[in-house]
């Protein structure tokens, strides 16, 4: 199951330092994890996640397999993007392609850095993006409304149901509210999914200040929180710079007391990781035994069954019941066996809902 997450702004805001902070990173955890950089501009990063760590040592295990994302550094975006300006029609396919947007924006003033608008606006360079994403997506709206309703003369039902959805999307388009803000019907939900829409992806705005500000922000970013906190969406505050520096520290010591002469408790990137894991509605289950403890990724709201499935389509296809833990009290008595004389661990069925945090066996049958 693979998520990922496009890193998108305006040319000189710090994007690619950002994505290279983050190759840096992959590089550097490749003595503990598995990686893997898939394209030049793609690549794979372990979710932080402190929890892991514990279940390993109480599991005595033999290797850690944390769950990863995918970032991926797409071009930098101009004005007339939507209309194919600069590498316009690259970008926009890029988007279309990643689950969730990262939107890296300048906070920060540099007389050795020129910004593309000439002056440094955070507000105003989100809003340049959107724009040229919501015009993207009215275009492609216009044409396909036209085409279901020449459908719907003749009562096609898809037609009807695409039409549903499509016309109150267009009307807040139209009115400068991307298609996200649109609230559509459980049962159009997955006729709304197939729209494809880059308005419709969920966004992380990422602060990129200088390095006084990277442990409490600037002004520049607390506007970016508050646009953030009016969208309903979320905002992180980084420094690329140190991000950058930080990456080529191999010594975990030295990174904490770097950072910590900083004020900083742990780096931007992490924060970035945890945000966008948080971004796509996910949530991580656990296994753990002598071989190794690992994580695994699962949409809020998933069945026993669909998290065995993660593992192996066997697994669901033959689930029969699932042994449950709660991580809180996995830790407090010690690991399973502990969890088990207490009476903690529980046997769940088909209609359990996974939890944050619940280590997890699955018994099956095929």
């Amino acid at each position: 199951m693979g998520f990922n997450c496009g890193i998108v702004g305006l040319p000189n805001v710090g994007k690619s330092t950002l994505f290279n902070a983050l190759t840096a990173t992959i590089q550097a955890q490749a003595a503990n994890y598995p990686f893997c950089t898939i394209e030049p501009n793609t690549g794979r990063v372990a979710v932080p996640d402190p929890r892991l760590d514990m279940i390993a040592k109480l599991g005595k295990s033999a290797t850690i397999v944390p769950t990863f994302l995918e970032f991926v550094d797409i071009a930098g975006l101009v004005r007339g993007a939507s209309k194919g300006e600069g590498l316009g029609n690259q970008f926009l396919g890029n988007i279309r392609a990643t689950d969730a947007i990262i939107h890296v924006l300048r906070c920060f003033e540099s007389g050795d850095i020129v910004h593309v608008e000439g002056s440094v606006d955070p507000i105003r360079d989100a809003e340049t993006v959107e724009t040229e994403l919501m015009i993207a997506d009215m275009d492609s709206l216009e044409k396909r409304v036209v085409a279901a309703e020449k459908k719907m003369r003749g009562n096609d039902p898809e037609a009807k149901a695409q039409l549903a959805v499509m016309q109150p999307v267009l009307e807040a388009l139209r009115a400068g509210k991307p298609a996200r803000t649109v609230k559509v019907a459980p049962e159009l939900k997955a006729v709304y999914d197939g729209l494809q829409l880059l308005t419709a992806k969920p966004v992380l705005y990422v602060c990129n200040v200088e390095e006084e500000s990277a442990a409490n922000g600037n002004s520049q970013s607390a506007r970016v929180a508050e646009k953030a906190k009016a969208e309903g969406a979320v905002s992180v505050v980084i420094s690329a710079a140190i991000e950058a520096e930080v990456a080529q520290l191999t010594d975990p010591e030295e990174r904490k007391a770097f950072l910590e002469s900083l004020g900083l408790e742990e780096t931007g990137l992490a924060r970035v990781i945890r945000a966008g894991y948080g971004l796509l509605d996910l949530i991580t289950y656990f296994t753990v035994g002598p071989k190794e403890a690992r994580a695994w990724t699962v949409h809020t709201n998933a069945t026993a069954p669909e998290a065995a499935g993660v593992i192996h389509t066997d697994f669901q296809r033959g689930f029969i019941a699932a042994e449950v833990i709660a991580y809180e009290d996995f830790v407090e008595l010690g690991g399973e066996q502990g969890a088990k004389a207490a009476g903690k661990m529980r046997l769940e069925g088909r209609d359990y809902i996974v939890q944050d945090g619940d280590i997890m066996l699955f018994r099956f049958n095929v």
